[in-house]
């Protein structure tokens, strides 16, 4: 893959500048950008810079837009996976309508949603909180009170609020207050955000009939809450079971393993009230 020299100073000069990015990593970015601008072995400094910063990349632990960085000049295909943050907007008032859930981490809420027919364009990002424009690394660190969530935009002409709170209660644990599956943390709390009286009608009476089917034996505890200002998640988040199909695909079947056990527990659970009431 040929890494042109001045798309690449750009893009080490904004991300020194990104408040997101850590010191360490800005540090590294930084001796290399000087080293470039000296025009010092173009191949030689981006191949230094890359084993710096491999041993956290193969985790997938480094700051998101610093790791699509990583994958540009590594040549991965994920690189190429940019989300069109300028298309995710009501175009349409009359026939497009807007949902915002959270329920767990986000990597895992997109793809059920955004497969349906009548679904426009799913976001991941950040919303509950107190601090405007969080970066990932200040929501893992549980220092803004955001909770990671999508919000949907559909077209009501094809489907309804109602459908997607029914899939959200098929998608997540609303038993769990602490975070959901192996997420653990306030920033994976279940709630539904409701934009009106309307959708705040439907998620409670969707929410009652759960509550009154008998499938838990523990209390139902997804909160209903009031939508505010919804912030979009960093560019490597968004869409990530198209970038990073295996890793997705690892959390996605632990996560549906514990669904498919909990649901057989609630059909269970259900016959046995079903032959108490009848006896």
């Amino acid at each position: 893959m040929e890494i042109n020299h001045e798309e690449t100073l750009n893009a080490l000069y904004n991300l020194i500048l990104n408040p997101a990015t850590r010191e360490w990593e800005r540090s590294l970015l930084q001796s290399t950008k000087d080293a470039l601008d000296e025009d010092i072995n173009f191949e030689g400094q981006l191949s230094k810079l890359e084993a710096d910063l491999r041993p956290l990349a193969l985790r997938e632990n480094l700051t998101p837009d610093v790791m699509d960085f990583y994958n540009s000049i590594t040549g991965n295909p994920a690189a190429n996976v940019q989300f069109d943050f300028t298309k995710h907007s009501l175009a349409d008032l009359t026939y497009q309508d807007s949902a915002i859930f959270a329920g767990g981490c986000f990597w895992c809420m997109v793809e059920p949603f955004e497969t349906l027919n009548g679904i426009v364009s799913v976001l991941s990002g950040y919303t509950g909180g107190h601090t405007d424009h969080p970066t990932y690394e200040q929501v893992s660190g549980r220092h803004t009170g955001h909770a990671e969530a999508v919000e949907i935009i559909f077209d009501t002409r094809i489907i309804q609020y109602k459908e997607l709170v029914e899939l959200y209660w098929q998608l997540t644990d609303p038993t769990d207050e602490f975070g959901q599956f192996q997420d653990r943390g306030s920033q994976y709390r279940p709630i539904i955000f409701v934009q009106n009286e309307q959708q705040r009608q439907i998620a409670e009476k969707s929410k009652q009939r759960l509550v009154e089917s008998g499938k838990y034996k523990r209390p139902i505890v997804t909160t209903i809450e009031p939508a505010n200002v919804f912030w979009p998640a960093e560019n490597y988040h968004q869409q990530f079971y198209k970038k990073n199909r295996k890793r997705y695909k690892r959390i996605e079947r632990a996560r549906q393993r514990y669904l498919a056990y909990q649901q057989l527990q609630g059909k269970i659970r259900t016959k046995l009230n079903r032959s108490t009431k009848h006896s």
